[in-house]
């Protein structure tokens, strides 16, 4: 991915914010039998410092991945929208495309089945506990038998990535008056609004007004 030293994105916090609000991955690999991709869902290890991710693949994509032995790359895609020229001003310009990534390199950790399935646990209950009446993998007997008997199609995964290319491209620069009127446009009722990447423009925005406020000071 090109990068440029505007958009690059480096910070770690933002990083996890990242995974967390958008908690979908592409899995790719470089087998013997040429590229491979796969999608799933992903959850951050809160327990570590580091950026790292817990999942699991279906089976047999641990095979298909050759999952454990060599790098992968896994890519974690933010909100992203397209930005007309006539949100800008009368000079002349061209459309592009806002959009916040990761791309993550490394060699997933394979784990053991029992802590597989305690990740799948943990996975089901992130995206449950938002519901009114979550349902939890062991929240019955009944649930935590067909889960232990299924989870055996599952091969879970542990990713810390060793290499990190990241950009969060929002505008960075453009006036904030033009940003202003991005934003406006984002957050309507045209064709190509977006409200999540309005929310991520606002305030990623924000930071970079914020810090210019503190060097005037």
């Amino acid at each position: 991915m090109r990068q440029n030293p505007s958009f690059t994105l480096t910070d770690p916090a933002e990083l996890k914010r990242l995974v967390r609000e958008n908690p979908w991955g592409t899995l790719i690999s470089s087998t013997s039998e040429g590229m491979v991709a796969s999608h799933y869902p992903l959850v951050l290890d809160e327990t570590r410092e580091e950026l790292t991710i817990v999942s699991h693949v279906g089976r047999p994509d641990e095979v298909v991945h050759g999952l454990g032995s060599s790098e992968v790359l896994l890519i974690v895609q933010g909100p992203h929208g397209y930005i007309s020229p006539g949100w800008y001003d009368a000079k002349p310009a061209v459309p592009t495309w806002n959009f916040v990534v990761a791309h993550l390199y490394g060699v997933p950790e394979v784990l053991s089945d029992q802590e597989n399935y305690r990740v799948l646990g943990d996975l089901v209950e992130v995206f449950e506990r938002v519901l009114p009446e979550p349902r939890l993998m062991e929240g019955t007997p009944a649930n935590a038998e067909y889960a232990q008997r299924i989870s055996s199609g599952t091969v879970g995964f542990r990713f810390t990535p060793t290499r990190v290319v990241a950009k969060s491209k929002l505008s960075q620069n453009r006036s904030e008056e033009t940003v202003d009127r991005i934003v406006a446009e984002l957050e309507g009722t045209g064709p190509y609004a977006q409200p999540a990447l309005a929310a991520e423009m606002r305030r990623a925005h924000e930071r970079l007004r914020e810090a210019r406020r503190a060097r005037d000071v």
